[in-house]
This record gives C-alpha cells, sequence and structure tokens, in this order.
C-alpha cells in the first residue's frame, strides 16, 4: 500500500489512522532516512491512542522511551539510530517490549539485525521534496495483514 503525504500533517493523520488498527503486542516497525518522518508518524500513532503527541520526542540518547494509552496499554518508542551494537538492545530485554502486551513503534529497525520481530506493520517512509513523503506499508506476518486491508 502506498501513501502520498503532503504536509507533517497528513503524516500525524495517518499515524492516526493506523493506531485505531493496533492492539496489545503489536509491532510498528519504521524505516526511513533521516528527516523522512518517522518521528511525526510516531507522534500520530500516540495521538490516535490517546497521547499527547508533544510527549513524543525522538529517543535518540536513550533508545526507547515508554508512555500509557488512554486505554492504559503501554506504549514504547524505540529509536536505535545511534544504537552501536544489538547487545546493548538485548541488555534492556528486548522481547519484554516487543513480545508483551504493549505497542511498540521502532525507528531505525533494520539497526536489530538478528534480533529482528518475525512479524509486523512495516513503514516505509522516503523523502520526496521538503514536505512531499511517500509512505509504503506492508505487512510481514498474516497478522498485519488485517491492518493493511483496514488501511485500504
Amino acid at each position: 500500500m502506498k501513501i502520498t503525504s503532503n504536509s507533517p500533517a497528513d503524516t500525524l493523520k495517518l499515524g492516526q489512522k493506523i493506531a485505531k488498527y493496533l492492539a496489545k503486542g503489536d509491532i510498528v516497525c519504521l524505516f526511513g532516512n533521516l528527516g523522512s518522518g518517522k518521528t511525526v508518524l510516531t507522534k500520530g500513532i500516540a495521538g490516535g491512542l490517546g497521547i499527547n503527541k508533544n510527549k513524543i520526542i525522538s529517543p535518540t540518547f536513550v533508545l526507547i522511551r515508554q508512555q500509557r494509552t488512554k486505554a492504559d496499554i503501554s506504549f514504547y518508542h524505540f529509536d536505535l539510530y545511534r544504537l552501536g551494537d544489538c547487545h546493548e538492545i538485548e541488555a534492556l530485554g528486548h522481547e519484554e517490549y516487543f513480545y508483551g502486551d504493549g505497542i511498540t513503534v521502532i525507528e531505525w529497525p533494520d539497526r536489530l539485525s538478528y534480533l529482528m520481530p518475525k512479524e509486523y506493520l512495516m513503514v516505509k517512509l522516503t523523502l520526496k521534496s521538503r514536505k512531499k513523503r511517500l509512505i509504503e506499508l506492508a505487512a510481514v506476518g498474516n497478522r498485519y495483514k488485517k491492518i493493511i486491508e483496514r488501511l485500504e
């Protein structure tokens, strides 16, 4: 599924729409270069889950930030841009986050290497101009096919 976002507001709205279909245990992996809109999309997802989007900042220096949704579900926001080694994420107990009862959004998931989740909603953001992005969504594993179908 491909979507064109013409502004940060469009990207936020898409995130809110995605959030409607997320449930406990879901993982969203955001791929894209610096400035492609990963954190903006994360703000939209968080906003759609009832979290103040202004509380969502890039956790680049701490790897993970945790919030609570309005439904009292944990929301885990990983930013792995500065991850030096997969052992750092293993030391955090990544499995408890990825495979627990929360909703997980991972920026820079390609840094996970062999720790990459087996199933997730893949979102690839590509910068087309200063404000325009191409956003591609794909299901990795059966669990996420329903989300894509609902978004279409």
